[in-house]
């Protein structure tokens, strides 16, 4: 009886050791996976500043060499890529890329129907995205862009609310 006690202790023993090993393994594993993730998210949105970087790179291009003539009927179509003009009254929300009038819609109906603000997450969630940690970043961002160019307000809990406000534009002048 006493051998069949320490043959099933030193299984016993022997399964424990391995089950430590995994759990450090899968712990080593997790770490990884987190490291990689804030990768992902600082990659994906320093794609998403360069693109606006470049567009308004480009616009600035464009308008130093365009004609008067056709400064004075601008096309309002979105671009793709295309940098979140500051918002101002009569400018409608078609001039915003497809991503962005979704976010707005999104926060214009919860508004319309008496409900609060939304985190990134819950706007990420509203479009039907996958809440992964580069999608919520990715909508924030967007959200975020929204909100400095006046289309949207960020309230200070970090939440997102419909509502415009204009905003100044650094070289804009009234007499123009």
């Amino acid at each position: 009886m006493a051998s069949v006690l320490g043959m099933l202790e030193e299984r016993e023993a022997a399964a424990r050791v391995r089950v430590e090993g995994l759990r450090e393994e899968a712990a080593r594993v997790a770490a990884t996976l987190e490291a990689a993730e804030i990768e992902l998210d600082r990659r994906v949105i320093a794609r998403e500043e360069l693109v606006e970087a470049l567009a308004v790179h480009a616009a600035e291009t464009t308008a130093a060499v365009t004609p008067v003539e056709e400064e004075s009927a601008p096309s309002l179509a979105p671009v793709p890529g295309s940098p979140v003009p500051p918002w101002r009254e009569g400018l409608p929300v078609t001039v915003l890329a497809p991503d962005y009038q979704r976010i707005l819609g999104v926060l214009e109906e919860r508004r319309e129907t008496g409900l609060g603000p939304l985190r990134a997450k819950e706007i990420t969630a509203k479009l039907g995205l996958e809440a992964t940690p580069a999608k919520v970043e990715g909508v924030r961002s967007k959200a975020r862009r929204l909100a400095e160019r006046g289309w949207l307000l960020l309230e200070v809990s970090g939440a997102f609310s419909a509502g415009r406000r204009p905003v100044d534009v650094p070289g804009a002048d009234s007499s123009e």
